[in-house]
């Protein structure tokens, strides 16, 4: 969910910070961090959060058999 009470901050998804790369934010407050890091002027931007991806099934190799009782 993209407005949970309970996120964890990063820069990533900072309103104050930029992808420079895979794993660098170029901060306009502090600097270049990195995309895990945080600091105290921490704003949460949901707009550039992506929540994880769910998983998908994989059904290869189930039979009919791995069903029955």
């Amino acid at each position: 969910m993209l407005f949970r009470e309970d996120i964890e901050p990063k820069c990533e998804y900072c309103r104050y910070g930029s992808h420079l790369g895979y794993d660098e934010v170029a901060c306009v407050k502090r600097g270049v961090f990195f995309a895990t890091a945080h600091c105290a002027k921490f704003k949460y931007d949901a707009s550039k959060r992506r929540p994880e991806m769910k998983r998908k099934l994989e059904i290869e190799g189930i039979k009919a058999e791995d069903f029955a009782i």
